[in-house]
């Protein structure tokens, strides 16, 4: 992916945030707090949390704020009363949030539902900072052919590809060896596949080292966050899914590496706290002081780094098929997979289910080319109607 250098401004940044109360929005807006004379915000949204994203409002005096679930709109409207802040409610709403003039828009809707919103903040020629993988998974080729088409400048907010990011020579492209992504390996690192079956949603969520969302969280579990993250490394870095490595790191402290023809390995080190790779997008091209603790490598005393295992985690490896196979299976993938987490975490399957879904429906589904941003939402919705049929086959034993 061509990314453009733009001039640095001294002029305060304008800032949308889509997902403003999930863990990425929340840690975008404690940056912004820290740089008031930075940054001014645009516009806010949620999904369904109406009293966080009020009182974010209030503080941040954004000029338009929108919420998904249209059964909110009164409630926010009431919190709201007085401040002069425009409001909207419903999908076509966080669409109008995108659209609006910020400079930068941090995308962080969860899933398949930040597609539309992120889609037109690109469309009209926006810098972007993506913290939902998915829609690079569900869209892929589509969305870089627009990203390119419009003249946007796409930033990647996960740790791993923020990390290639900093240290990918676009230049010199050729130069590049191959990518390394690294994995914590999540809770359940060192579990057997007995052990795995018995394990609950709250162990599930509670990562090692990382404050994440609760399906984000899962995914790190089963490890099907760093299959779509390989996915969304091939669309964002132009490179081949066989050039793509996985290290497990249970540190999290390397958070991904470039090795390069000349045998050099060029890596980005933090502690692990998002708020890093999220000042780096807001800030881009330049950098802004952030308040994680920083890294004491002399503390910390030794790195340890493993191969993963796809026997004990599939996702891996349905990740590549899905990859290697295009069209339509790797939005199928993740339908599948965000109808088969919403499952377990409602606690109607167990945690080795979420895989064993994914896989049967990528198995019985009738695949497809994906030739337009049509075809992705249809296959999407066929892809979860098949996955909630599993889903409720599966409950019902």
């Amino acid at each position: 992916m061509a990314v453009t250098v733009q001039d640095a401004t001294t002029a305060a940044r304008s800032v949308t945030i889509l997902g403003s109360t999930g863990s990425v929005g929340c840690s975008t807006i404690d940056l912004i707090e820290r740089n008031p004379e930075g940054y001014v915000v645009e516009a806010l949204t949620a999904r369904r949390n109406v009293d966080r994203l009020a009182e974010q409002a209030k503080k941040l005096k954004p000029r338009y704020v929108a919420i998904s679930d249209e059964d909110q709109y009164r409630a926010l409207k009431a919190a709201l009363s007085g401040t002069g802040i425009e409001i909207g409610a419903g999908e076509e709403a966080i669409v109008s949030a995108a659209r609006r003039p910020a400079d930068f828009v941090m995308a962080a809707i969860v899933g398949a539902a930040g597609l539309g919103p992120t889609l037109a903040a690109v469309n009209r020629g926006a810098m972007v900072g993506l913290a939902n993988k998915e829609c690079l998974v569900c869209a892929g080729s589509l969305m870089v052919d627009e990203i390119s088409r419009n003249n946007a400048v796409l930033l990647p907010v996960d740790s791993e590809h923020n990390a290639i990011f900093q240290v990918f020579d676009f230049d010199r492209r050729e130069s590049v060896d191959k990518l390394i992504l690294t994995a914590s390996g999540g809770p359940f690192r060192s579990f057997d596949r007995e052990a795995m079956r018995s394990v609950t949603p709250a162990q599930a969520v509670a990562h090692p080292n990382w404050d994440m969302g609760a399906k984000i969280s899962v995914d790190s579990a089963t490890m099907m966050n760093k299959g779509l993250e390989i996915i969304e490394a091939h669309h964002l870095f132009d490179i081949p899914g066989e050039r793509i490595d996985v290290l497990v790191h249970p540190q999290s402290v390397v958070h991904s590496m470039v090795a390069y023809v000349d045998g050099s390995v060029l890596a980005q080190l933090g502690t692990p706290d998002m708020r890093t790779p999220i000042a780096y997008a807001l800030a881009w091209p330049t950098r802004m002081k952030a308040p994680q603790e920083r890294l004491d490598l002399a503390a910390m005393g030794k790195l340890t780094f493993e191969a993963p295992d796809t026997e004990r985690f599939p996702a891996l490896r349905l990740a590549r098929e899905v990859l290697k196979n295009g069209g339509s299976a790797p939005t199928v993938l993740n339908a599948a997979n965000e109808i088969a987490v919403e499952g377990f975490l409602a606690g109607r399957i167990g945690f080795l289910e979420i895989a064993a879904i994914v896989e049967d429906v990528l198995i019985g589904f009738s695949h497809g080319a994906m030739n337009s941003l049509d075809d992705v939402r249809t296959y999407d919705t066929e892809a979860r109607r098949i996955a909630s049929d599993h889903l409720a086959a599966r409950t019902s034993n």
